[in-house]
């Protein structure tokens, strides 16, 4: 055989050993990723992942207040300023400056804005000088007054003697008469320069804007530029400059239904949540219970007082009240770790409840259970915000999967 088809017959066996290594490797890494396959299901099933889940109900620890277990009934209403008032003006004006705003705390009195007011202050000077030009015409008056009532004295003396005629007697009591009856005109003239004084003084007042009572701005009703106008009466002008409240006057107005009415007294004891504050419960009082009732809804209104004032309680803030069967101790302001007590089974010859950790139950024994109404107090085994099964049921064992039942 030649030569070459010798190496040819030599390259081809070369290629078909290259071809069944490669096979071989092929196989190798098959059954490897085959035998990796098997351990992790073993592995998986070993830990559960594959077990079917437990629908459970869940509720979430949070703080309990023990007011919770005295409370005859609840009612929602507002936080609502008993002092509140739209201040405007009873001039009409351009306003010109506004010395508050949104939050500005004021007492009675305090200047919260300024109309344009230069012809009023130009009238009041006017009525001003007419005044003191009257009051010099008085000084006038009195003097001629005087000099004729000498005159008349004399006069008349001189014509019970015979002295004088009688038409010079006539004439100086003519003369009295004219300068009594100047210097009455002189002082009426006084008295009417007064009142217009007092009036423009009045008017330039009017064009001041000032605080009512001592409160806090709410909101600003018109800007520097705006015509202001008593009532709103002008067209695109704005009655009200400002809205302001007295903070110290905070009540909850709530309504309570028809059914609860004979279960509310005045000075009843009450607690206040605020759902702008949740963690914070305010003590309070019933204050009023107004003396009509809304037909529509079947209810009456009842105002709460605040025992003690909050700066962050603001006006038309949304509230809950429950009215309490009797008043709060000291220690009972202070709020407790709880969760309601269907939580509460029987495991492992013991009371516990199961603590949900991941998508698991753990199991959690309270061999010493303290209960606040319907709250049971876990102590510090639990943390606020953890959940917790509600009502488990018999087959549910530590350990086992769980989701939320919809």
């Amino acid at each position: 055989m030649e030569p070459e088809k010798l190496a040819k017959l030599k390259i081809g066996q070369e290629r078909e050993s290259t071809r069944g290594g490669k096979r071989r490797r092929r196989w190798l890494v098959l059954i490897l990723a085959l035998v990796i396959l098997s351990a992790g299901a073993f592995l998986v099933f070993r830990s559960g992942f594959l077990a079917s889940t437990t629908p459970v109900q869940l509720t979430t620890v949070g703080l309990v207040f023990p007011s919770q277990a005295l409370t005859d009934f609840n009612a929602s209403g507002y936080v609502v300023a008993q002092r509140r008032a739209s201040v405007a003006s009873k001039a009409t004006g351009r306003l010109e400056r506004l010395a508050v705003q949104e939050g500005s705390r004021v007492s009675a009195g305090d200047v919260l804005a300024e109309l344009e007011n230069a012809d009023l202050r130009a009238e009041y000077a006017q009525v001003a000088a007419q005044l003191e030009a009257a009051r010099a015409d008085l000084i006038k008056a009195e003097t001629e007054h005087r000099t004729a009532a000498r005159n008349f004295r004399r006069y008349r003396n001189l014509w019970q003697q015979e002295v004088v005629a009688q038409v010079d007697y006539e004439t100086a009591e003519d003369r009295h008469r004219r300068a009594v009856a100047a210097e009455d005109a002189a002082k009426a003239a006084i008295q009417s320069l007064e009142a217009a004084l007092l009036r423009a003084e009045v008017l330039l007042g009017y064009t001041v804007i000032r605080a009512p009572f001592d409160g806090v701005i709410l909101t600003k009703n018109a800007d520097v530029g705006e015509v202001v106008a008593p009532f709103g009466s002008s067209l695109n002008a704005k009655a009200a400059v400002v809205t302001m409240a007295d903070l110290a006057s905070l009540m909850v107005q709530a309504d309570v239904s028809e059914s609860f009415l004979p279960r509310v007294n005045v000075g009843q004891a009450c607690e206040v949540q605020l759902d702008a504050l949740p963690d914070t419960r305010f003590s309070g009082r019933v204050n009023t219970i107004v003396p009509t009732a809304d037909r529509t809804k079947g209810t009456v209104m009842v105002k709460v007082a605040f025992d003690r004032l909050d700066p962050r309680i603001l006006p038309e803030m949304s509230a809950k009240i429950a009215f309490l069967t009797r008043p709060l101790s000291e220690a009972e302001h202070q709020p407790q770790l709880g969760v309601h007590r269907d939580v509460i089974t029987q495991r492992q010859g013991g009371p516990g409840l199961f603590r949900i950790t991941g998508d698991r139950a753990e199991w959690i024994p309270l061999p010493e259970l303290a209960f606040q109404g319907d709250y049971v107090l876990p102590g510090e085994v639990l943390k606020a915000g953890e959940q917790v099964v509600l009502k488990p049921a018999k087959a549910l064992n530590a350990g086992d999967r769980v989701h939320a039942a919809e």
